[in-house]
């Protein structure tokens, strides 16, 4: 009974859901979705990964009517970056349904543009519980409208410090709607805070562990002083085409960023105090292969969902099993084989410890002079980011922007990587081999010469972003 034809879903529905790939529901969308189109409230613990967005946002595009532009249905995410995963998700889904509208508000972006595609109206909103709170402050966003509520990643909310947010936004939508509520976690304490914003709710729990022949986990025994010197021989050794290097604490995050530069590795961290700018193409370059290795914190990489991760390393032990879960589950995703290698000091073993008892495994344990010490030098990036200073507000689109660089820039399509348009920029991939050819070419078809290029018959300013 895995197949999404055993739903209410309609044909159209349902070959779109084939079209995206969507060939049998994963176990969180098997146990959830009958129950969600049935207008059951719902607490669904899952881990990031396990298919929640489809499972919560198949039963959100269901409840909407198309021809009824108001406020709908709300999606509460962590942050920014969670927040435009889903929509983009909730977009692929709804394309069998016409003209249904969806909204990111979050934070980082300038408030007078959301203000106004509110004025127009919008089926879904996704946000962030601080945006959303200050458009209710403005009064420029009407909940009375909303029929479903959907709470993504809820524990990490509350342990950001929204939960007071959170509690306001319910309290601005009917007592008459569904909500749905999807958390990694769920402690007592927890769901005796989110008791009230639910009604008789169906409870789903998705085992967060992983398989091993899914994610082969490797424990590392280093000294005191090691640990830098380990995550460089574990990176030359395996030779991860992404990795993501876990942290601490925002302190070590910069030391290692230092010494893997110095090492010749293509890195960049990502940690708390960061501005939304930096940290929004810190992602962009880690997300198109312009950038190898992303060392984070915890907190920073919380909501993050980067595809095609090859290894996860743990420069330092996570105090918290359920961390260590969600750290090595980024890797190993849509049947990916994915590798997770955690360096452990000698005081670091009960946290070990606690994780076998938690994961009912043994750790497999090997030691780091097994692994070459003459491979602990970093390679370029495939590709490098040309940065264009033109975006959505200057009606650039990936296609104009495609078009300049096969045309003017004389490149190959398999030589152009992902196209990131925001507000006011755009990112592009190249292939690193051809890069600077291609920046001369659209250089000198530019009616300004210097650091421009012509896209659309306009010139723009352009620079690479060196990592």
């Amino acid at each position: 009974m895995t197949s999404f034809s055993t739903l209410p879903l309609s044909d159209s529905f349902l070959a779109n859901l084939e079209s995206l790939g969507y060939k049998e529901m994963t176990p969180i969308q098997a146990q959830s979705l009958p129950s969600v189109l049935q207008g059951c409230d719902l607490i669904a613990q899952a881990k990031t990964g396990s298919g929640k967005t489809a499972a919560f946002g198949i039963g959100l595009l269901q409840k909407i009517n198309p021809a009824w532009f108001a406020t709908q249905g709300l999606v509460l995410c962590p942050t920014r970056e969670l927040a435009d995963q889903v929509a983009n998700e909730l977009r692929r889904l709804a394309r069998s349904m016409g003209n249904v509208k969806i909204l990111v508000l979050t934070g980082g972006a300038p408030m007078r543009p959301q203000i106004a595609s509110l004025e127009h109206g919008a089926h879904i909103v996704v946000g962030t519980p601080g945006r959303i709170r200050d458009h209710i402050s403005r009064q420029t966003i009407d909940l009375s409208t909303v029929q479903m509520l959907v709470l993504d990643e809820a524990d990490r909310m509350t342990d950001m410090g929204f939960y007071d947010e959170i509690a306001a936004i319910v309290r601005e939508c009917p007592k008459r709607r569904q909500t749905l509520l999807f958390s990694a976690t769920y402690p007592d304490d927890f769901r005796a805070a989110t008791e009230s914003f639910l009604y008789d709710p169906v409870e789903v729990i998705i085992e967060a562990q992983h398989s091993s022949a899914q994610i082969e986990q490797r424990f590392y025994e280093i000294g005191f002083d090691e640990r830098d010197a380990g995550v460089a021989r574990l990176l030359g050794h395996y030779r991860p085409g992404s990795a993501i290097v876990f942290c601490n604490t925002k302190a070590h995050c910069r030391e290692l960023l230092d010494t893997l530069r110095a090492d010749g590795f293509s890195a960049l961290a990502l940690y708390g105090e960061l501005e939304q700018r930096e940290r929004d193409e810190i992602l962009v370059l880690f997300s198109n292969r312009s950038c190898s290795i992303l060392i984070a914190t915890d907190v920073a990489a919380r909501g993050l969902d980067i595809s095609g991760l090859e290894a996860v390393i743990n420069a330092d032990v996570s105090k918290d099993s359920e961390v260590h879960v969600h750290r090595v589950g980024r890797t190993g995703r849509a049947g990916d084989q994915g590798l997770a290698l955690t360096l452990c000091a000698p005081n670091e073993k009960k946290w070990v410890k606690a994780i076998e008892e938690y994961q009912g495994v043994t750790a497999e344990w090997h030691s780091i002079k097994e692994l070459s010490a003459d491979d602990e030098h970093g390679d370029p990036a495939p590709m490098m980011t040309l940065c264009i200073a033109g975006g959505k507000k200057d009606k650039l689109r990936p296609g104009d922007v495609l078009g300049a660089l096969t045309g003017d820039g004389k490149l190959a399509k398999e030589h152009v990587g992902k196209i990131n348009v925001t507000e006011f920029q755009t990112y592009v991939a190249l292939d690193r081999r051809i890069a600077y050819d291609a920046f001369a070419r659209l250089n000198a078809a530019s009616r300004l010469g210097g650091d421009f290029g012509s896209f659309k018959g306009r010139n723009f300013k352009m620079r690479f972003i060196e990592v």
